[in-house]
């Protein structure tokens, strides 16, 4: 099959606007995180739909974070951290994580690890990392982690985020 040429119609864009590179990844759908981690002043933790994997082999993890986060400062000075993958049933963990001036931790259950971070009950998975980079991208801020222990405890559904709403995935979502 040959390629077809896009006809693109007026002058050429100057760039992206913020609003439109939004509304872009508003349509991407993306898996949901809780990050934690441990702080003299007590745990830590915000949502997070922007994890990836780096590599495999060392295993590195990668996560964006604003730079108007109430968390920021708390990961510039974070040797390690926990990134927690949410169950379909998480959404009301999901919502309170990203909620400022609350205390996300009264309410949900979690536990230490023996390294001190905390770790949500009920997740799909785990991993705890030591924090290799912290490097300023624009308003954000990317984060690589490299793996030192996982967990794939939960066998639910992962919870996912797409068009500002929380879905799950479930055997209908499969299409092949």
């Amino acid at each position: 099959m040959e390629p077809t040429t896009l006809t693109l119609v007026g002058a050429p864009p100057q760039g992206v606007s913020a609003e439109e590179f939004k509304a872009v990844f508003r349509h991407h759908p993306a898996g949901v995180a809780v990050v934690t981690l441990r702080t003299p002043d007590g745990p830590v933790g915000f949502t997070a739909t922007s994890v990836i994997s780096v590599s495999a082999d060392p295993p590195i993890l990668a996560f964006s974070l604003a730079a108007s986060s109430s968390s920021r400062p708390a990961v510039e000075g974070a040797e390690s951290l926990v990134v927690n993958f949410l169950a379909a049933g998480q959404q009301d963990v999901a919502a309170r994580f990203a909620r400022r001036g609350v205390d996300r931790f009264a309410t949900t259950t979690w536990a230490t690890l023996p390294t001190g971070e905390p770790v949500l009950a009920g997740t799909t998975a785990w991993v705890r990392g030591l924090v290799e980079e912290r490097v300023p991208v624009g308003d954000s801020m990317l984060v690589t982690v490299r793996a030192v222990r996982a967990d794939r405890g939960g066998t639910d559904r992962p919870l996912t985020y797409v068009d500002r709403s929380y879905h799950r995935l479930d055997e209908h979502s499969r299409l092949g």
